[in-house]
């Protein structure tokens, strides 16, 4: 059986005796969301400073994240997040709306990165970069990005959870678990769903059709819901 491959500073060892001096990871989180941006980080490591316990954000519990995300901005170089919303999500799809929120994190990294680590992608930017295929489970840096990543994206669930309570953001975190499906059923999507996804799409056609059909759904309760 293969064995899975380790976060390591592998890549980073290479750029930097290649002559790299700042290399930034950069990685992406919430592309399977049914609600909300999809976020993405960008992170400079200082080479001279260890981080125990870095690996991809999926492998980590809340509380870790949180904790090693504490640490990452303490240390890092630099570091930053970018995100894409809904609306770019679906004007553009979500491939290149998590380029594109890539993309605006490393252009906030001060000082500039002069290599880029990326998690399977490239982006329109001239800078070197090399495209690592599960490179959150393989480049330390780029698994430090994801956690920073998943870190601030929860946090902006959690704030829109206060708005939307229906849809239990908290806890799914906008991806299409059955209590979220089940919110969206009853309530239609809000302005922050991705409309170009089919379970979004396919509720806000139920309700219009709800509507449609009876004199008194037009009166249902649906709080904050977008007129699509």
């Amino acid at each position: 059986m293969k064995r899975p491959s380790r976060c390591s500073r592998r890549f980073e060892s290479q750029g930097w005796r290649a002559g790299h001096q700042r290399i930034a990871g950069v990685d992406e989180v919430g592309r399977g969301a049914l609600f909300g941006p999809v976020a993405a980080a960008a992170v400079i490591l200082d080479p001279s400073h260890r981080i125990p316990g870095i690996q991809d954000s999926k492998q980590l519990s809340p509380r870790q994240r949180e904790e090693l995300a504490v640490e990452i901005r303490r240390s890092a170089l630099a570091w930053a997040v970018g995100s894409a919303d809904a609306e770019e999500i679906d004007r553009i799809n979500i491939y290149q709306a998590s380029r594109l929120a890539m993309r605006k994190a490393v252009l906030q990294l001060n000082p500039p990165p002069d290599l880029l680590l990326v998690d399977a992608l490239r982006l329109d930017l001239a800078i070197p970069q090399i495209s690592i295929v599960r490179g959150d489970a393989r480049s330390v840096s780029i698994a430090a990005a994801s956690i920073l990543a998943k870190v601030e994206r929860d946090s902006w669930m959690r704030e829109w959870d206060r708005i939307y309570p229906q849809y239990q953001l908290a806890q799914n975190k906008g991806y299409p678990t059955p209590a979220h499906r089940a919110g969206l059923e009853k309530y239609g999507p809000t302005a922050l769903h991705r409309r170009s996804y089919s379970p979004v799409a396919a509720a806000a056609l139920a309700l219009r059709s709800r509507r449609q059909a009876s004199p008194l759904a037009s009166h249902l309760p649906s709080p904050k819901i977008a007129e699509w």
